[in-house]
Parts: structure tokens; C-alpha cells; sequence
């Protein structure tokens, strides 16, 4: 037996029931595949609002205008056979305008809950950042609970519930910046970046080639979303040795005492962590997490629950390096 061998076998279960997730890969497999028929050089995004789907847990895609972050959201719902809704948050919007409002019926003269658009499996909220902070703080419960109260009323979502939303990280006139607490209900910021040379040539020529017709009618229906709810209850079986767990809480932990943070990772990060390693494990076919699945989701989940201290903002760091430094620097379990 190899080194790595030795390795890998150390976070492996030791009973012989395994998980079988053959068709779960196939079938995310099948949904990466239909997106990247229009989508050109973003594979991590891809990857990652997939694994955010298998974690239940919810997305806030941040990039420049123009990478096609609204459209890849877009993609991925229509992959799936499921409720869709998408919301353009705008300044004039209202909370009641989010979650829905008692409207008095004539005929019956009782008021009837109208339900708002978050109702829905898929939720795409484009440009998050544009609605003040009341129709923001209208996602809070949503978005942790699964639920609205309006009158005093509750009104379960129905599963799967995934938000993903969008903003754009250099125009600020108009904008109003998310708080903490709302940042904290995403288990993923992901950042989308500018294509390399080379996607860029693919992306004009594919542009060029398809003279007809919408790019987006070039997408199939893949999953049910019956499938996504079981795939994610397959995904909270999946194995974490007891080192993997050390290793998880010790990167959290050391968001708190670092030097070049003044606000560390909360605990609802920790599970964050949990949860997204073993979608990402599972993503690839296996039943246990290993280090490097952490290490794979840690920047995305941690960065945007941390602030820099003054002094290293002033001299230009970002909390993505910082974090990536710091998971470097713990220990990998051996």
C-alpha cells in the first residue's frame, strides 16, 4: 500500500456499509455538463453552487457586471424540474413584496395570505445589495428557518429551499451593504472572476457559431426535485473521522484569535464547514471527507464571516488571503 494510500485509508469508516453515490455523481455530473454548454471557463463557480444544492445551504454570488453570474444561476435551476422564482431587488422594494401580504378577501370578507415570491424551491434574488436594509432583514427567517411569519401567521417553505443571490462588489451608488447578519445565513460567498484568453476566444466563438435561438434553450432538464432532497439526506450520511472534525474546528477557532482579524468565523461557520466537505466528498463519489475537501470550501465559506483589522485593509489585504494563509497554516491531520 502507498503512502497516500495509508493517507486516504486513515478518514475511512470503519464499518462495511457504504453509501451508495453512483448516481448521485452521474446525475450532478449530467447537470455540470448542460450548464457548460453556455457557460465558458467558470467550472469552480459551477462546482461549487452544486455542492452548495447538495448542503442545502444558500449562495451569494458576487463578481462584475458582465460574467454571467445571474445566467449560471439561472442555468442551474432550469436543470432541475422545480419551482423557480427570481427576484430584482430594487430600492423601492418592500418586504411584503418578498415574502407576501394578507389581502382582504370581498367574497368572503376574511383576509387571505397572498404568498410572495421567496416561495419557491429555487430563488434567484439579483442584486441583493440595491434593497434597503427592511426588505434585506425579510430574508432573515427565511433563510435560516425555512419559514415566514406574517400576522402572525407561519408559512413553511416547501423543500428543497435554495437562495442564490447576486451583487456587484464596485458600485456602491445605490447599494446597501449587506450585515452581518445576513451574510452569515450564505454558506458560500463565491467570487466570479474574468475568463482567461483562452475561455474568452471560446466564449466568442461559441457566441459567434449560435446565430439563432436562446443559449438558454440549449439547457436540459436533468434532476427532479424529489432527486435533490434525497441526494441531500444521502450527503448528511456521509463519514467524518473524528481528525477531520479536530482539523475543522481548529481553522474556525483560529479565525478568532488571528491578528489580522478583528471579527472571527461564528459557530454556525463550523457546521457550515461540515456540511459543505461532505457535499463536496460526495460530489466526487466518496462516502468520507477528507482534509482536502475542507480545505477546498473553507475560503468560500469562511471569507465573507470575518473582518480585517484597519490596518490590513488599509494596506490592501483581503479576507480571502487571509484566509487561505490561515488554513495553511493549520495542521492537516495525518
Amino acid at each position: 500500500m502507498s503512502e497516500q494510500d495509508h493517507v486516504t485509508n486513515r478518514y475511512l469508516p470503519d464499518f462495511e456499509n457504504r453509501i451508495d453515490l453512483s448516481a448521485l455523481q452521474q446525475q450532478l455530473d449530467a447537470v455540470r455538463q448542460e450548464i457548460k454548454k453556455v457557460i465558458v471557463g467558470q467550472d469552480r463557480v459551477i462546482n461549487m453552487l452544486l455542492i452548495s444544492i447538495l448542503a442545502d445551504g444558500h449562495s451569494l454570488i458576487e463578481g462584475l457586471p458582465g460574467v454571467a453570474k445571474t445566467l449560471t444561476a439561472k442555468l442551474i435551476a432550469k436543470t432541475i424540474a422545480s419551482d423557480f422564482k427570481r427576484i430584482q431587488f430594487t430600492p423601492d422594494l418592500m418586504p411584503s413584496d418578498v415574502t407576501g401580504s394578507s389581502i382582504l378577501d370581498l367574497k368572503t370578507n376574511e383576509f387571505e395570505f397572498r404568498k410572495g415570491p421567496i416561495f419557491g424551491n429555487i430563488i434567484l434574488i439579483d442584486e441583493i445589495n440595491r434593497a434597503p436594509a427592511k426588505t434585506q432583514a425579510s430574508l432573515f427567517e427565511c433563510m435560516s428557518e425555512e419559514q415566514v411569519t406574517v400576522d402572525g401567521h407561519t408559512y413553511k417553505m416547501t423543500s428543497p429551499f435554495i437562495v442564490f443571490a447576486t451583487q456587484n462588489p464596485i458600485e456602491h451608488e445605490g447599494t446597501y451593504r449587506l450585515p452581518e447578519a445576513q451574510l452569515d445565513r450564505f454558506l458560500f460567498k463565491i467570487d466570479v472572476h474574468y475568463p482567461e484568453f483562452e475561455q474568452e476566444l471560446n466564449i466568442l466563438k461559441e457566441h459567434h457559431l449560435q446565430r439563432d435561438g436562446n443559449k438558454e434553450d440549449l439547457v436540459q432538464t436533468v434532476l427532479s426535485k424529489e432527486e435533490i432532497v434525497d441526494f441531500q439526506k444521502l450527503v448528511k450520511l456521509v463519514y467524518v473521522h473524528d481528525d477531520v472534525l479536530q482539523y475543522m474546528a481548529q481553522i474556525v477557532v483560529q479565525t478568532r484569535s488571528n491578528p489580522n482579524l478583528s471579527l472571527g468565523a461564528s459557530p454556525r461557520a463550523t457546521i457550515a464547514l461540515l456540511e459543505a466537505s461532505k457535499a463536496s466528498a460526495a460530489l466526487q463519489g466518496r462516502d468520507f471527507v477528507t482534509p482536502e475537501d475542507v480545505k477546498y470550501v473553507a475560503p468560500a465559506i469562511l471569507g465573507h464571516r470575518v473582518q480585517l483589522t484597519p490596518e490590513k485593509e488599509m494596506e490592501g489585504f483581503s479576507a480571502d488571503y487571509i484566509i487561505r494563509q490561515l488554513v495553511e497554516s493549520v495542521e492537516i491531520p495525518r
